[in-house]
């Protein structure tokens, strides 16, 4: 029998499919549904799992995934968008929550994605708090839109209404900030991370807290592997003898929105990055291309300072990223 699982999740429920074995069974996404699967999965007459696939669900994969983790179980959560290429490539277009157990158990199988340590509690309070800064701040942008909006005499209650909200998203994004702090001081590997980090010119705070909290493998992969998880390694894109553009893309999107924006600024401040990309565009590279391997060129060496514990020091900045 195989050993590969894969568990649909949902708000209510986990739908559990084995690989090549028909059928699946339903648990209930909470303490003791959690409790019946790992009994289920754990019993001296099952195989045990060789590898459980699950996909990231907003959240409502965690507790099983923590639960399952905390049992020694082999899991991995896998990116949604992969699960979905690899569904379509095999054929299977409809989709319902056996159908999409099932295409997990078969990813699995066929993939064998490698399984990655769970995250700490820290590491998940950090992560929520940024996505929690990130709500807060694409709610700010739009009620401070609104405001200007709001012209007119007809329009002042409004226009005080929309003030009080502002006023009340600046002060609680200022909480989740201090949130932030507080969580990077408890760890003294995270202070010293977050130290190196923003001893780079054009790397703040934003960016670092980013890092840190969305890209747990910095400092411990390869420049190559970093540059691919964020999305800004290229891609070859031949074909018999045609040869394509190299293109980025894929990889984690809010990391790669933070680097951008840190991008621009080292661009300006740090003069290693501006000589960089100035040689770039002078030699024809467009502006755009330039940047992204502006982008490419400060991963790459933040992985390396993190990985020697090294501050930023402009001589020893890699020579290629």
């Amino acid at each position: 029998m195989s050993g590969y699982l894969g568990i649909d999740v949902s708000k209510d429920e986990l739908v559990v499919v084995r690989e090549a074995v028909a059928g699946s069974k339903i648990y209930r996404n909470d303490e003791r549904g959690h409790a019946d699967l790992l009994k289920e999965l754990t019993k001296k007459d099952s195989t045990p799992p060789t590898l459980i696939v699950l996909e990231a669900t907003g959240g409502y994969e965690r507790g099983v995934v923590a639960a399952l983790g905390a049992a020694g179980l082999p899991v991995v959560v896998v990116n949604p968008r992969h699960v979905r290429d690899f569904a379509k490539a095999t054929g299977r277009l409809a989709k319902t929550d056996q159908i999409d157990a099932r295409v997990l158990a078969d990813f699995g199988a066929m993939v064998k994605p490698e399984p990655r340590a769970l995250p700490s509690e820290a590491e998940e309070e950090l992560r929520d708090l940024l996505a929690r800064r990130q709500q807060l701040m694409q709610m700010l942008v739009a009620e401070k839109s609104r405001v200007l909006q709001a012209v007119g005499r007809k329009s002042q209650r409004l226009r005080r209404e929309l003030k009080s909200h502002v006023a009340d998203l600046e002060r609680r994004l200022h909480m989740t900030d201090a949130d932030m702090d507080d969580t990077i001081k408890k760890s003294p590997i995270w202070r010293e991370d977050d130290d190196i980090l923003q001893s780079f010119p054009g790397i703040g705070r934003q960016t670092s807290l980013m890092l840190l909290g969305e890209l747990t493998e910095i400092g411990t992969v390869s420049g190559a592997a970093i540059a691919s998880l964020v999305g800004v390694a290229p891609m070859n894109r031949d074909s018999g003898k045609q040869r394509g553009k190299r293109r980025t893309g894929g990889g984690r999107s809010h990391v790669r929105a933070a680097l951008y924006m840190a991008t621009l600024s080292a661009i300006r401040h740090n003069t290693v990055i501006k000589t960089y990309y100035q040689r770039l565009t002078k030699a024809g590279k467009p502006k755009m291309v330039a940047v992204v391997a502006c982008m490419r060129k400060i991963l790459v060496t933040l992985n390396a300072m993190i990985k020697t514990r090294t501050r930023w020091q402009a001589q020893l900045t890699p020579t290629t990223a």
